[in-house]
């Protein structure tokens, strides 16, 4: 196996901090990094590399799972070289240069806005940076729309083979992801349930507690929809609906993917007010606490804003598998609860047996996220009793991750993405065609809203959004989960 080198930009930013470095960290105690990996932090702050090693100690900490371990540290801090670049001059890429080596893999991380991706792209190239084998690793946002998309993606491609860009979306490397692969596909008696002829609906939400976190002035313009549904929520329903890959290579599960998203009914002005809710938080309480309204956030710079903070979409994936199964999609800022869940619900019985009551409640298959990561399945079975002969009562199967396993922590999504980086296998990682595909879903999306004046209707902070999100499903005879 090849060496490799991790070089990180933009390594003193909050990210390294509260994600890459700690999930290195990890990975260097679990002994699963490489041990002749090579890191170097790249930042604009001029330091010394000790300086750097005993700041980035104090602000991991705060984002370790346990105290750390000090000959663990040790270690860990001796793969750390710091080197100060401004990235936007071509002069500053020259001790990158001096440091790199061309027998070895350049594992560049881009931890950095994505309105830097090209510059540092460029700069790598002009000093000679990339002379040897290389790999990227890139945050999302890819681009505000398809138009943009394929600009970031068509400087990528001037760099680099697509078989060496790793475009990360973190839920893919979250446990309960994967696992959801396995159920369909490694249980026969699941895999054969896995369609409109026996599944009612699906609901995917991904609801966060917190605000905009003093981002104003960037999610102004980007908006939930682009900033959650146009990745992580696209990359769920993906996974649910595909069909089965012909291997777990990156682009056999890479073309089932782009599959569900081509296979996405179009939400244009025709249909768009039947089949989606805006909505913006105003003040409200979340957990006992009072917390400002979207347009009173620090930082706003403009109280007429129209953007959401909250979208629900009604939408259909035209496909055999899954004609006439509507899948319910929510996500917003302050909710009551942060969890990310999909609910499999399964249609009911077409005859009952055993009378009314709990026996017409259908199963139901739920797959947590977060927290408490792990699968629930809701049968019926028979109370145990004298008195009724067939009284039937709801019990829940669990299998819960964190009782599952031979560590005593799951582990962060990033641990896994970035091991798989470094070994160079990409197929947890985000392809070009699946992103430019879902943009090109989202554009008309977002054409829509502004053809029929889409207004957000207002919500509480601390409810689970706008009333209008709760007719959407409930005018179909079904409910919200939470």
């Amino acid at each position: 196996m090849s060496k490799v080198d991790l070089i990180i930009f933009g390594a003193t930013g909050d990210l390294s901090a509260r994600k890459l470095f700690p999930a290195l960290f990890h990975l260097d105690a679990a002994g699963l990094l490489p041990e002749d990996l090579r890191i170097a932090a790249v930042a604009r702050q001029s330091q010394e590399g000790a300086g750097f090693r005993d700041e980035l100690k104090s602000k991991m900490s705060a984002y370790l799972r346990g105290d750390v371990n000090e000959s663990v540290w040790h270690r860990f801090a001796e793969r750390i070289d710091y080197i100060a670049a401004d990235f936007s001059q071509p002069e500053a890429f020259d001790g990158l240069r001096a440091w790199l080596d061309d027998s070895r893999v350049s594992l560049f991380y881009l931890a950095t806005p994505p309105s830097l991706f090209t510059v540092i792209c460029e700069h790598l190239s002009g000093a000679n940076c990339l002379t040897g084998p290389c790999r990227i690793v890139l945050e999302k946002p890819i681009g505000e729309n398809l138009a943009t998309s394929k600009q970031v993606n068509e400087t990528l491609a001037r760099f680099f083979d697509e078989r060496d860009i790793y475009r990360i979306d973190h839920y893919l490397g979250k446990e309960t992801v994967q696992n959801l692969l396995v159920l369909r596909f490694a249980n026969r008696f699941v895999n054969s349930q896995w369609d409109q002829s026996c599944i009612d609906h699906i609901q995917i939400t991904v609801a966060e507690k917190v605000g905009i976190e003093g981002r104003w002035s960037y999610y102004d313009g980007v908006g939930q929809l682009r900033d959650m549904v146009q990745n992580h929520l696209m990359q769920l329903l993906c996974l649910v609906a595909m069909e089965p890959p012909n291997s777990l290579e990156a682009e056999s599960i890479r073309d089932e993917k782009v599959k569900i998203v081509k296979a996405l009914r179009v939400i244009d002005g025709s249909n768009v007010k039947e089949h989606v809710v805006r909505g913006q938080y105003g003040q409200g309480v979340i957990d006992a606490t009072t917390v400002p309204g979207y347009l009173d956030e620090e930082g706003c710079l403009n109280t007429q804003s129209d953007t959401e903070t909250f979208v629900a979409i009604k939408a259909y994936v035209d496909n055999w598998r899954w004609s006439g199964v509507p899948f319910y999609l929510r996500t917003g800022k302050r909710m009551p609860e942060k969890v990310t869940e999909i609910i499999i619900q399964y249609k009911a019985l077409p005859h009952h047996i055993f009378g009314e009551g709990e026996s017409a409640e259908p199963n139901r298959l739920i797959i947590r996220l977060q927290p408490n990561e792990g699968i629930e399945m809701s049968m019926v079975s028979k109370r145990q009793s004298l008195k009724d002969k067939l009284s039937l009562q709801t019990h829940t199967l669990n299998f819960d991750f964190r009782e599952d396993g031979d560590i005593d922590r799951i582990p962060d999504a990033y641990e896994r993405l970035i091991l798989d980086a470094i070994n160079a296998d990409p197929s947890l990682f985000v392809g070009r065609e699946e992103i430019e595909e879902s943009w090109r879903w989202c554009d008309q999306l977002i054409s829509a809203f502004e053809q029929c004046k889409i207004k957000v209707n207002a919500y509480q902070a601390g409810s689970w959004g706008p009333s209008k999100s709760e007719l959407l499903i409930e005018r179909d005879g079904r409910n919200w989960h939470a």
